[in-house]
């Protein structure tokens, strides 16, 4: 907590982006998830820059400085995004690897999946948005027609619309080549263990199960499991 880090802050075709650690031909893209920002990237990038990369966060649609904007933190918002940040990165470093959490592993699975990135860390992943959608509608008593009928309908944890439902279902996740480690927590109610396991099995990839934690391991003993496992990730 006490180390300072070296920070550039830059705009990436108008998307707010902070450059972390000194000079390396080797670095992180890192996608952070629903209701955070590009500045808590900070602890992972002085644990990257300690093995030697440097890592690039950015602000999602709707959040950090872009909170208040017109964009819509969506599938299509957030795959242009991730391809303009990619494309950026690309041209400044030899060799890349993925940090994403929660949604932001969602945008990268559907922005990456012909990448030939190093490897991918994903922290309480949302592999399948199609389990997702369908425990909000259980979760608030909600039905597919319900959707169809409304178009858009406003949850308190997401906005579910009818397009971004149509584009789930005709959008399964078939090609992931990255090697790819996944931390996941076993209470986290929105994605199911077995969804865990489905994934990491089809795309041959490490998982950890904590039996204790949270979705967004942000407490206590959580925070320093998810820096002992990016510890022993990031080589």
């Amino acid at each position: 907590m006490g180390s300072v880090i070296r920070k550039e802050k830059r705009y990436i075709n108008q998307i707010p982006a902070i450059v972390w650690g000194e000079s390396s031909k080797d670095a992180y893209v890192y996608i952070h998830g629903k209701m955070s920002c590009k500045e808590k990237a900070e602890e992972f990038a002085k644990i990257a820059e300690r093995k030697g990369y440097q890592t690039i966060s950015f602000d999602l649609p709707e959040h950090g400085e872009r909170s208040g904007q017109n964009e819509p933190c969506d599938i299509w918002t957030g795959k242009k995004d991730l391809l303009e940040i990619d494309e950026y990165a690309s041209s400044r470093w030899q060799r890349l690897s993925i940090y994403a959490c929660s949604i932001g592993a969602h945008f990268a699975l559907h922005s990456y999946p012909e990448k030939e990135f190093q490897k991918c860390l994903f922290q309480s992943p949302i592999l399948s948005m199609d389990y997702l959608i369908d425990q909000i509608f259980q979760w608030y008593h909600l039905s597919k027609e319900d959707l169809r009928e409304k178009k858009t309908i406003e949850t308190p944890i997401h906005k579910l619309t009818w397009d971004y439902y149509v584009y789930v279902k005709e959008h399964p996740i078939m090609e992931w080549k990255i090697p790819t480690c996944i931390l996941y927590a076993k209470r986290d109610p929105l994605q199911s263990q077995n969804c865990m396991e489905e994934f990491a099995r089809q795309f041959h990839c490490g998982l950890r199960v904590e039996e204790n934690c949270e979705h967004g391991f942000a407490n206590g003993n959580e925070v320093e499991i998810e820096k002992q496992w990016l510890e022993d990730q990031i080589k």
